[in-house]
């Protein structure tokens, strides 16, 4: 019997947009390739308030999706927050590469003023900005920083993947990022910002790329086979009891 992999999507799911309906494609199709069953859940953003452990616990994987503004981009932060805190292998694509970046910059460098341009175009720090060109429909090629995870993953040092959006990091604040412990692996041919990982963490990875689109083609992205074998370990360890429980944790409101 196939071991069952339970993955929730951080997102306000919505039929008309392409990256919600090839997510679980795609998680099917990692499936395939891993011998897991997955089963994705979608987590409304408005729906994770304060005492949010014991129910995102459940799930192996988060995977934090495009689409934002989300209906609660604190909803959004604090699942993030709960996946870099526990240790809980994270993906996130574009709208979420964007807000785990954002997270990040508030919760651990202490960048409180750090904020989106989407959702607040006054921001003082607008850490996420509009794009100098907006990727919506575009193909691109992605280089990768030699030794990072996203080029083990690959097993080469680039790629060509599909994008579907029109905010990303401000190259003014990226040297917040480089200082840290977040880092950037992967950038266009012009050095601005497309893959980041998070030093320190068993699977923390973002990509401004929509891997997810591969499903449309039946393929079976390597990122997200990936992601899911990582989701696979955390069900292994809860199985042989290894896991710190969780429940009595609180994450604090951002």
């Amino acid at each position: 019997m196939k071991t069952n992999i339970r993955i929730g999507l951080i997102g306000d799911f919505n039929a008309e947009v392409k990256a919600h309906v090839a997510i679980p494609k795609a998680l099917e199709f990692a499936g395939q390739i891993t011998g897991f069953n997955i089963a994705p859940v979608w987590i409304q953003t408005s729906s994770i308030i304060d005492s949010i452990d014991s129910r995102l616990s459940a799930f192996d994987g988060l995977w934090c999706a495009p689409a934002s503004p989300y209906a609660s981009m604190d909803g959004a932060l604090r699942g993030i927050r709960f996946a870099r805190e526990t240790h809980r292998p994270f993906l996130g694509t574009c709208g979420g590469f964007q807000h785990a970046i954002l997270e990040f910059a508030r919760s651990v460098l202490g960048q409180i003023e750090a904020d989106h341009a989407e959702s607040n175009p006054a921001a003082s720090m607008p850490l996420i900005s509009p794009l100098s060109c907006s990727l919506v429909g575009a193909r691109g090629r992605i280089f990768f920083k030699t030794g990072s995870r996203v080029a083990r993953i690959y097993g080469r040092a680039e790629t060509i993947e599909e994008y579907h959006c029109n905010y990303g990091v401000n190259p003014r604040f990226r040297s917040l990022l480089e200082d840290s412990g977040m880092k950037i692996t992967g950038v266009d041919e012009h050095n601005d910002a497309r893959v980041m990982e998070l030093e320190g963490h068993p699977f923390f990875m973002g990509t401004l790329f929509q891997p997810e689109r591969s499903a449309f083609k039946g393929v079976a992205h390597p990122l997200i086979v990936e992601f899911v074998r990582a989701a696979a370990s955390v069900r292994a360890a809860k199985a042989q009891g290894k896991m710190e429980s969780e429940t009595t944790r609180r994450i604090d409101p951002i």
